[in-house]
């Protein structure tokens, strides 16, 4: 049973990838499988994440960091069950809203207005809650003149301030975050990161993965450096980022 102080708990986690690699390309593969189907496939596995374990109390923000590939998104892909491990147990505390890929979970030939109310709608709201939020949505996005219009027209900033205005607003216990956070203008940037602190402060659990070291240290207590799909490091925030900038940086 998951302890109450605890709001994600990844005990002992791996996920490895299916991979189907091209039809055979050596000489001796052709003779061996001349008969066979010309589209035979060799399949491997690729792994992504081995043996992690971490632990994210209530109310800590906690970042992940990493260079590209090294895995962090999906241990955060993980949290949000929108895939789940090949190994280990994920266990969650808490209503959970999530930020990870751009315009995800938007229909393109929605107006922004209607995909507030489906994109909030599949983060657990009815219809009277959204409507009793649609204006703060609006307001915190600032596109209340392009708000009506389908958002495949928007652009990937129209995008993000749309998302995170919906995510921000569902009142969720835990808010799982990728580096949707830097697209956009540097003034929503700002109000981004001013209302993270501003729900960091109100207790609420917030998982960050960004390569925006200087306002990870301003907005996280504790960093996770991930490397090579092993937990690196864990603990301080400056401490981490200074170990890990000795061996990426």
């Amino acid at each position: 049973m998951m302890k109450n102080k605890y709001a994600i708990i990844v005990d002992k986690v791996s996920k490895s990838f299916k991979m189907v690699y091209d039809k055979p390309y050596t000489l001796k593969e052709r003779l061996v499988f001349w008969k066979k189907d010309k589209s035979i496939s060799r399949v491997g596995r690729h792994e992504v994440l081995r043996n992690v374990d971490v632990k994210i109390k209530k109310g800590e923000t906690v970042a992940l960091i990493g260079v590209n590939g090294s895995g962090k998104s999906t241990l955060l892909k993980l949290m949000t069950k929108i895939i789940y491990p090949t190994e280990g147990e994920i266990r969650i505390d808490g209503k959970l809203t999530s930020l990870l890929e751009l315009g995800a979970g938007f229909h393109p030939d929605f107006t922004g207005r209607e995909n507030i109310y489906f994109n909030a709608s599949i983060f657990g709201l009815t219809a009277a809650e959204i409507d009793e939020r649609v204006g703060n949505i609006i307001e915190f996005s600032e596109l209340e003149d392009f708000i009506d219009s389908p958002v495949r027209t928007y652009s990937s900033g129209m995008y993000m301030r749309l998302a995170f205005s919906v995510a921000i607003n569902v009142d969720a216990e835990i808010l799982l975050i990728d580096e949707i956070l830097a697209v956009g203008d540097q003034h929503f940037q700002e109000k981004c990161f001013s209302k993270l602190q501003e729900l960091k402060d109100s207790g609420k659990t917030i998982v960050i993965v960004s390569h925006s070291l200087d306002s990870i240290k301003k907005l996280c207590d504790r960093a996770v450096w991930v490397h090579n799909g092993e937990v690196c490091s864990d603990g301080v925030c400056s401490k981490v980022i200074e170990e890990y900038l000795k061996v990426c940086g």
